[in-house]
C-alpha cells in the first residue's frame, strides 16, 4: 500500500531534521520503502510517498523520530492509473 506521510517541521525549521537524515539515514524499518518526496518552498510541509504492507512498520518508523520538531499526518493513497481504471466504466453513466 502507498501513503502520503505529510511531515511538518516546527517553526518551519528543517535543518534539524536534514540534519539527523544526514547523520543518520531515514532510520526505515525493514519494509517499508521511501519512495520519493517534495518540500514546500517555505520549509512547512515535507510531502513523502512511502510503501508498506503493515501499518506497525509506519507506526514504528514515526516512534522512532520522537522528539525530532516534526509531527506527522498518513494518508492512504491510490495511484492515479488504478483510480482510472476504477471510475472508467462509470464515466459513461452507466453502472457496470
Amino acid at each position: 500500500m502507498l501513503f502520503m506521510v505529510i511531515e511538518r517541521f516546527a517553526n518551519q525549521d528543517a535543518i534539524p531534521v536534514y540534519r539527523r537524515v544526514r547523520d543518520s539515514g531515514r532510520q526505515l524499518p525493514v519494509g517499508l520503502a521511501y519512495v520519493g518526496s517534495w518540500v514546500e518552498p517555505n520549509f512547512d510541509r515535507c510531502f513523502q510517498l512511502m510503501e508498506c504492507d503493515d501499518l506497525r512498520l509506519l507506526q514504528e518508523w514515526v516512534l522512532g523520530w520522537r522528539g525530532s520538531g516534526v509531527t506527522f499526518e498518513i494518508v492512504p493513497v491510490v495511484p492515479s492509473a488504478e483510480t482510472r481504471e476504477v471510475v472508467a466504466p462509470f464515466l459513461d453513466g452507466i453502472d457496470p
